[in-house]
This record gives C-alpha cells, structure tokens and sequence, in this order.
C-alpha cells in the first residue's frame, strides 16, 4: 500500500524556499568557517617545543634584573651536568657582562630577549628589529657568537613579531611550562609536564 500526500502549489513554493534557505544558510556557515580554519592556518606562532622521541627538555632562563643568582646557577647546573639557553636583555648585558661571558664559558646558550624589554607587540616592525639588533651586536661582542633565538619580554607576541623576528633570521621562542605555575603551593604535578619529560634533577 502506497500514501501519497497531496501539497498544494503555495505550499510547495514555501518548502522549496525554506530548503533553499536551509541550504544557503548552510553554505554560508561553512564557507565562515572554512574561513576561519584558513585564518587559523595563517596564524604565525612561536616555538613553544619540539617534539623528541628521547626523554629531554629545554631549560631556558630570563635575564633581565638583576645577577646576584648568576654565579650559584652556573655552579648548580654544571654540577649536574645539565646545559641551558639564558634569553638575556641589552641593558642587562651592559650591567653585568661578566655574567655573560660566564655563561657562554660555562658553555650556555646566551640568546635576545630585547635591548629595553619593551611589550614588541607595541612597537612598529623596525623598531622590534632595532631592539633585537641593538642585544645582538652586544651578545656577540662578549661571547663571540650572534643570537639567532629570541624571547619576547612578557611572552608577549603576535603574527607582526613572529614574522619581522624571521624576516631578520630568529626564531621566536616561547615556554611551554612556567615555573611559576610550578612553585605555587602543592601545585606540582607531573600532569604540568610535557609527557616525554623525566623532570628529575
């Protein structure tokens, strides 16, 4: 047995403009998020790791204050054998070149953190340069080597610093654990750690 169901013409033109709709309505909202996977796709990130079958990590460290630790680290991480990236400010290489040059003897990495530690998001593209250069030129006279990692201050960054830092041949470094997140009372949790990372020192 067969059921049909009669529509009248008015009612068929109102589905057919309702399916339409429906189909229009459709279209447009994946084409808006095709959209957004594109801008999405374009978005220009720093490096926050890099992905290692061995069960290692990146120990970074911020240099802009003051040096009074300076020389206890270096004792501490040579006596364990354990090697780090200081990212260090201009003005703080002024202050305390004998700082850096001790960490590069030590044989750490001495990498930029800006000349003035200003927010980079804040500044035009030749001003984020001139920041960089003006550290670089004063890393390499110390240590012999010039910088080619970069740490925005604050962590602060958009597309505009990624991009201008690799226009001149950095790379823009973020962290992916905070050591402050860390220390906070009862916080520590293996859960905060990368899953590759064995955090024993």
């Amino acid at each position: 047995m067969h059921f049909f169901k009669v529509i009248s013409g008015k009612k068929l033109i109102a589905g057919v403009g309702i399916v339409a709709g429906i189909c229009v309505t459709a279209h447009a909202a994946l084409a808006a998020v095709n959209d957004i996977s594109v801008s999405a796709a374009k978005r220009d990130l720093p490096i926050y790791s890099v992905e290692r079958e061995e069960k290692v990590c990146a120990l970074t460290f911020d240099a802009a204050w003051g040096n009074e630790d300076t020389e206890q680290l270096i004792d501490i991480l040579d006596e364990h054998d354990v090697k780090a990236t200081f990212f260090v400010v201009g003005e703080w290489v002024d202050k305390y070149p004998e700082s850096v040059k001790a960490l590069s003897d030590a044989g750490h990495e001495v990498m930029n953190h800006s000349s003035t530690h200003p927010h980079m998001t804040e500044l035009s593209a030749d001003n984020m340069i001139q920041e960089v250069r003006s550290c670089n030129e004063k890393i390499e006279k110390i240590t012999g080597e010039c910088p080619t990692l970069f740490r925005p201050p604050y962590g602060d960054y958009n597309d505009s610093v990624v991009s201008t830092m690799r226009s001149i041949g950095m790379y823009t470094i973020q962290w992916d654990v905070d050591t402050r997140v860390i220390k906070r009372k009862n916080a520590y949790s293996p859960k905060l750690l990368p899953n590759n990372v064995d955090f024993t020192v």
